[in-house]
């Protein structure tokens, strides 16, 4: 909880929501109190800090809550969210290949899913949620700027893999498909499309959005402008 709200307060309404739903006992606060007591004394054994300066510095009292100080750890997550809008902002100034670069490297600190030996309740859920949407996010603006960039095999490479860990995501679909075919590969395309009309119909009951119509329809016209 500290750690994924690093630099903000964590109220704590929060943490009683997070470790005990809603159903906090009489003694939350107490046992909360004791939570903290004794990761102060972790992080003053991991840094050679005294508990009072970790107090201070590294885990502090807030007003309602506490929070975690980033300026003395470094956290994955951080640096991820660091060096992605690096990459987005050398894109925007046509910087591309650097652009590409520095999405690679912040893509390449992940090891898996997020919080994923964590247990987690609501609050953490939702941070787990971001964090992926996060990295989805800047897989989509890497493919977009590989496939404007004529990186197609690339494109398709990253994109195979990860269509295959979320099957039901029509962006990253499209991006894939689009590499395809740019590549002259239409009937892998086409049949791309069929398997994930298949799955959204199967398993949630809903047709491929517009955008993956069109694409279909630009393939089957030999239409390259339109892809």
């Amino acid at each position: 909880m500290l750690l994924v709200h690093a630099d903000q307060v964590v109220p704590l309404s929060a943490f009683k929501r997070e470790l005990w739903r809603e159903r906090p006992p009489a003694t939350g606060l107490r046992t909360l109190q004791t939570y903290i007591l004794n990761c102060r004394k972790t992080l003053s054994q991991l840094t050679g800090c005294p508990s009072s300066q970790v107090a201070r510095e590294i885990l502090v009292t807030g007003a309602g809550g506490y929070g975690m100080k980033s300026t003395h750890i470094r956290l994955d997550w951080l640096e991820f969210q660091r060096i992605r809008n690096l990459g987005t902002r050398a894109l925007e100034r046509g910087e591309t290949q650097a652009g590409i670069a520095l999405l690679d490297d912040a893509l390449e600190l992940w090891r898996g899913d997020a919080l994923v030996d964590t247990p987690a309740g609501p609050v953490l859920d939702s941070k787990r949620r971001f964090f992926e949407e996060s990295r989805l996010d800047a897989i989509a603006i890497r493919a977009e700027a590989q496939i404007k960039a004529g990186l197609h095999q690339r494109a398709i490479t990253q994109l195979a893999a990860v269509t295959t860990m979320h099957p039901l995501h029509e962006g990253l679909h499209a991006q894939y498909v689009r590499a395809l075919a740019l590549v002259g590969r239409r009937a892998e395309a086409l049949e791309v499309l069929r398997a994930l009309r298949t799955r959204l119909v199967s398993e949630i009951g809903i047709e491929p959005g517009t955008p993956l119509k069109d694409l279909q329809l630009a393939i089957l016209s030999s239409e390259p402008s339109a892809v």
